[in-house]
């Protein structure tokens, strides 16, 4: 039997591996498989889930003057005694009158200190009403009820019809709990952007907050697309 050398079978594999890489459907497929995509992807379902309530939804007129929206899939909020709030997510801001930007990464932390026991699993919204806000979480931490005020967020097709709603506070929050706490407050927690997840989603280590927010055009996987069109359509 022939014996091919080494050096062969070496470039064989190596012929292989392109062959297969090159025919996969895309060459970004290996973003299917990190925690960043499904942060995304998990926050498109909570965005159109709290959008599409056909009685509870966050209002149009409402989403119409919003500057920035952050969706934060899965915050958990744990207490015994001493409680402790964290969840990670993406904030978005307007460009222009009708665009949206890019998905930056952010993260949601807190504590508090009272008699409470339990734990509690929320997807929250955040509807800022001024950039500012984001402008300062992108040059450090943020505060929510600190820097700017934050209250709950009216709801359903009623608000919609009033048309004597002002929107005066700066951040509408908005949440859909599972868990064993009666509510949740965002009062007093704190945002700052995921520089880690921004580099890994965007494959771009050098690629700063401020470029994901106001760049036309960055290499991405389709599910930043999505989002971005899910939000320019409701938030119109």
């Amino acid at each position: 039997m022939t014996q091919f050398p080494k050096k062969i079978h070496i470039v064989s594999c190596v012929i292989l591996f392109m062959l297969v890489f090159s025919t996969s459907p895309t060459g970004l497929d290996c973003y299917q498989k990190s925690k960043e995509v499904e942060r995304v992807e998990n926050s498109i379902l909570v965005f159109k889930e709290l959008v599409d309530l056909p009685e509870e939804g966050i209002p149009g007129a409402l989403l119409s003057r919003a500057e920035a929206i952050a969706v934060i899939p899965g915050f958990w909020n744990a207490a015994w005694g001493i409680g402790g709030r964290h969840g990670k997510g993406v904030i978005m801001v307007r460009k222009g009158k009708k665009d949206w930007s890019y998905p930056s990464f952010i993260s949601m932390t807190g504590g508090s200190i009272g008699f409470q026991i339990g734990i509690q699993k929320a997807d929250i919204i955040l509807v800022f009403k001024d950039k500012r806000s984001v402008k300062t979480i992108s040059e450090g931490k943020f505060t929510l009820g600190v820097g700017a005020s934050v209250v709950a967020g009216p709801i359903g097709r009623k608000t919609e019809a009033d048309t004597d709603i002002k929107f005066e506070a700066e951040i509408y929050s908005y949440s859909k709990s599972k868990g064993l706490f009666a509510g949740i407050s965002v009062e007093g927690a704190s945002l700052t952007m995921d520089t880690d997840a921004n580099a890994k989603f965007y494959r771009n280590f050098d690629l700063a907050v401020d470029e994901i927010l106001s760049k036309d055009e960055i290499e991405s996987p389709a599910v930043a697309k999505e989002l971005m069109k899910i939000v320019t359509h409701f938030a119109r």
